[in-house]
């Protein structure tokens, strides 16, 4: 089921008579997903099932069809591969690539923070995934912990293209999830490809701290904090002064003069710290 399996996924019209499933691997609001075995071919996927139902009430027809173009377009090891689609008069079915090693959220809430050389294999393995979706003019703008998953050898995917937009200028829709939210998203300013780039300095502080950088007890106070971009650096854990420069050319509210994609790939930090191979044990 790899690249020509996922042409013939869209040649040919699969059904549920196709998949053997097995265990619930998670549930979201939309839907559930369970890891399956397509029958012939005994290969494992994830199969995401969204009804029907709760896509009319919450109107995400839009958004789903657009989740669903973007990721089938997409070809790349740290993204997560839509394989193809069917559904019946309930339920749409999603066939996705199965990542073996769950959320990377599991894993930081089981290990508190990462050390460098994980978090910045993670961060190298973003960046090189947003490079390739920016080049295509898709802006994610909703990578998360949650959103990221691990394959059997804990490379990094991302997996969650629902806030996804394929875009040459600039956007004016708030969407994303509150802490990870970049300030002219904040203030409901047009927002560009740079809302990616913002992200990965809180994925980065995230990883390495255990919490992101602006959280606060209400929704008020991570907006006022966002936007004024109050970031300070815990004394423990230690970490070196190339991950926090990495983290504050990245947290810049002007976002013309956030670091780039290539020069997060080259900064010294990445180059020392990061595995290129991105497999993180």
């Amino acid at each position: 089921m790899e690249t020509q399996k996922g042409q013939e996924s869209r040649r040919r019209e699969w059904s549920l008579r196709d998949f053997e499933i097995g265990k619930p691997l998670g549930k979201g609001k939309f839907g559930r997903v369970y890891v399956a075995r397509e029958a012939k071919s005994k290969y494992i996927v994830a199969l995401k099932v969204i009804f029907k139902e709760q896509i009319e009430k919450y109107k995400i027809q839009h958004q789903l069809r657009r989740e669903m173009e973007i990721q089938t377009s997409l070809r790349h090891p740290n993204i997560l591969r839509l394989y193809g689609w069917f559904h019946d008069d309930e339920r749409i079915f999603l066939i996705l690539e199965y990542a073996h090693g769950g959320e990377l959220y599991g894993l930081l809430r089981k290990t508190n923070y990462l050390s460098e050389e994980q978090a910045a294999t993670y961060i190298l393995s973003l960046t090189q995934a947003l490079a390739y979706c920016h080049e295509k003019n898709v802006i994610h703008r909703d990578i998360k912990p949650e959103n990221l998953l691990l394959d059997h050898e804990g490379r990094l995917k991302i997996a969650d293209f629902g806030w996804s937009v394929q875009s040459r200028s600039k956007r004016q829709t708030m969407c994303g999830t509150l802490d990870y939210l970049a300030p002219e998203m904040v203030e409901n300013r047009p927002h560009d490809y740079a809302v990616d780039n913002w992200t990965l300095g809180i994925l980065c502080y995230e990883f390495l701290y255990g919490i992101p950088p602006f959280e606060a007890e209400s929704q008020t106070d991570t907006f006022k904090r966002i936007i004024k971009v109050d970031l300070n650096f815990p004394s423990a854990p230690q970490t070196s002064a190339e991950a926090k420069h990495l983290i504050t050319r990245l947290l810049v509210k002007d976002s013309s003069k956030r670091l780039s994609l290539q020069r997060i790939m080259e900064h010294p930090w990445i180059v020392k710290n990061a595995d290129p191979s991105g497999i993180c044990k």
